[in-house]
């Protein structure tokens, strides 16, 4: 069962939310928060493993708090859910730890295969985010992606095989019939790759591999 919890301002969204996550049986609501600071409090209270948390909000906004979430002993893992697709949303919610980015106008469907994903240990992103995301990548200034494969070269040529495809959008199921491994065996390596580019979670660590230019089809 994926413990969740809703954060954001506006009580009617809560409420289209909780009847969502609550209609999925493999899905339970475990707390809502009005704001960030609520958001922290109802986490440390409660064992929450998805978040599902607005940008814009009194008190503390949703970006904040999500590196507030991601900083906690067991902390859990942020899809951030909003109205605006603006860049600098995207990048700082990413940047603050976020595994999912998704509007508010996306399918029902797609918000719950989300929260699946993300408590799975995968990443979403709504494809809008996703395209800007690449196209602000592949204009990345040299020294950044000079960086960046500096890092990737600390990692062994399995791990690096496993990253492009975690870079290209592989869940870990994907992963493990691509290279003819074990789920548990691709989770593992994902776990030394995040240490070892130490990042926080395979959205980060798939940025990282576009960056340097790590892609599946030129590992």
């Amino acid at each position: 069962m994926i413990r969740t919890m809703i954060v954001d301002d506006d009580a009617l969204v809560r409420l289209g939310l909780a009847d969502l996550l609550e209609a999925d049986p493999g899905v339970t609501l475990v707390a809502q928060a009005a704001d960030g600071l609520q958001a922290v409090e109802q986490a440390t209270a409660h064992r929450v493993d998805v978040a599902l948390v607005d940008v814009r909000m009194p008190r503390m906004d949703g970006i904040t708090a999500t590196a507030r979430l991601r900083a906690l002993p067991h902390p859990p893992r942020v899809i951030t859910l909003t109205t605006f697709d603006l860049d600098e949303y995207v990048y700082n919610a990413l940047a603050a730890g976020a595994d999912g980015f998704l509007l508010k106008d996306s399918d029902p469907a797609d918000i719950l295969r989300a929260v699946h994903l993300v408590a799975a240990g995968s990443a979403m992103l709504h494809p809008t985010a996703a395209r800007r995301l690449i196209d602000r990548y592949h204009h990345t200034a040299r020294p950044q992606a000079t960086a960046a494969q500096a890092r990737i070269e600390r990692l062994t040529p399995r791990e690096r095989e496993v990253l492009s495809l975690l870079a290209d959008g592989a869940t870990n199921a994907d992963i493990a019939s691509r290279l003819g491994m074990r789920e548990s065996t691709v989770k593992a390596h994902v776990s030394r790759i995040l240490i070892g580019l130490g990042v926080s979670n395979r959205v980060q660590a798939a940025l990282l591999a576009r960056d340097a230019g790590l892609h599946a089809d030129g590992a």
